[in-house]
């Protein structure tokens, strides 16, 4: 990938790669599911997809290769959808790109009490201070975590934040797609 810092580790290559995908689909986009493998192993266990996929070119270190699945269901809550899925064993980690409405930590004190789950997305989606933000988190096997954080006013791959614990709670919803 173009654009992906070679210092990085394997998990933030792919989680830039990821996003970098995403935003040239552009905004108001569903979440997407990748599935992580590892390049190497793609190569040698099925070397036609890896060639499909355009992998004959990489580094023999290359690193991860995120592989996107079917549509995630837009009738079902994210949490849930999640808990349904179970991974083979040559899946090394996924990762998951969504976008929601996030509200800096100054606008707590201001959310009504007692709010419906629709009340209060209702709230924040009305809220003067939020912001819109795409979060593509990825998790490995060994608990591994990475994301990047693009917010809808800085469009930009230069203004992408990266971190391990950007988004835990969809981190932990994710590695629980791993447990036995």
């Amino acid at each position: 990938m173009s654009n992906t810092p070679m210092a990085a580790s394997p998990l933030t290559r792919a989680v830039l790669e990821i996003d970098e995908y995403v935003s040239g689909l552009g905004w108001d986009q569903p979440a997407r599911l990748f599935a992580l493998v590892d390049t190497a192993r793609l190569r040698a266990d099925q070397p036609s997809l890896a060639d499909r996929l355009g992998l004959q070119d990489e580094p023999e270190s290359s690193g991860l290769t995120p592989i996107e699945q079917d549509e995630v269901p837009t009738d079902q809550a994210l949490d849930e959808f999640l808990g349904t899925i179970a991974w083979p064993d040559a899946v090394v980690g996924c990762a998951l790109a969504v976008e929601r409405l996030m509200l800096p930590p100054s606008a707590e004190a201001q959310v009504p009490q007692g709010l419906s789950e629709k009340k209060l997305t209702q709230w924040v989606a009305q809220h003067p201070d939020r912001q819109e933000v795409r979060m593509t988190v990825a998790v490995l096997r060994d608990g591994t975590r990475d994301s990047a954080l693009r917010l809808r006013e800085k469009d930009a791959a230069t203004d992408v934040l990266t971190g391990s614990d950007l988004v835990p709670g969809l981190a932990e919803a994710l590695a629980a797609t791993f447990a036995e």
